[in-house]
């Protein structure tokens, strides 16, 4: 998928937060995407009309952004461009779960790409966050997040030691990855990116949104188990795997 990726070269309008701007815009470019990270309310309607995916990450997210992030959704949906929800840290408080609420109610997303803490946050189920981590706690993710996928119809994501991939009615876990890459700020909101990216390169969502994460999953099977460098080896690794003739 990273190489249909690099041959569509999609445009992709990141509002993410500021913790993972750059790593998240390197790694676009890594793959042969083109990143634009615009927040401003006044442009992104304009911004998103040149665009061929939308990433709504609330990793940072204050009134400014979160107004910015309604008009983009909505000027997205208007336009048919594939939008991804990244509910960063959604159970950690109650302004993050309202904003997410609205943007839910507001815009039509294609995919909520989460952990699982967020899906629990997402769905009104039990869970112990802790910031924008992952948390504790116990539910049939892949129930949850079927039931989600309807609820909002839309596609869901759930990543982790294994990740799952559902439209609500079909489900499939991925296992693969490195336990390290949660120890590096912005592999989530990375991949998020990267699942717009395949959204506006493949004609079959779910099965790209698949291949997808088994491509990023590889990439840090190929990389290092030292927090100093893995980032920089999961780049590379993602270059190399886009860059691999099909």
């Amino acid at each position: 998928m990273l190489s249909q990726i690099k041959k569509a070269a999609p445009l992709v309008h990141c509002m993410t937060n500021y913790v993972v701007a750059n790593f998240t815009a390197n790694g676009l470019l890594a793959i042969g995407a083109s990143p634009i990270m615009a927040d401003e309310a006044n442009e992104v309607s304009e911004i998103v009309s040149t665009a061929q995916s939308v990433l709504i990450n609330i990793g940072t997210v204050n009134d400014r952004t979160a107004k910015a992030m309604l008009l983009a959704g909505k000027k997205a949906n208007e336009l048919g461009i594939p939008i991804v929800l990244d509910p960063v840290g959604v159970g950690a408080t109650s302004y993050r779960k309202q904003l997410v609420q609205h943007l839910l109610k507001e815009i039509q997303f294609d995919l909520i790409r989460c952990n699982a803490g967020e899906l629990a946050a997402i769905a009104g189920e039990d869970w112990q966050s802790k910031g924008v981590d992952s948390g504790i706690g116990e539910i049939d993710i892949a129930r949850v997040a079927k039931r989600v996928a309807l609820q909002y119809k839309c596609l869901v994501v759930v990543t982790g030691e294994s990740d799952f991939v559902t439209d609500g009615h079909k489900g499939l876990h991925i296992a693969g990855g490195r336990e390290i890459a949660t120890r590096i700020t912005g592999t989530g909101c990375l991949l998020s990116a990267i699942c717009a990216a395949s959204l506006a390169s493949s004609a079959k969502p779910l099965e790209g949104l698949v291949t997808t994460l088994k491509d990023y999953k590889q990439a840090a099977e190929q990389s290092t188990e030292e927090v100093g460098i893995f980032a920089v080896q999961m780049m590379n690794a993602l270059q190399k795997l886009a860059e691999v003739k099909r």
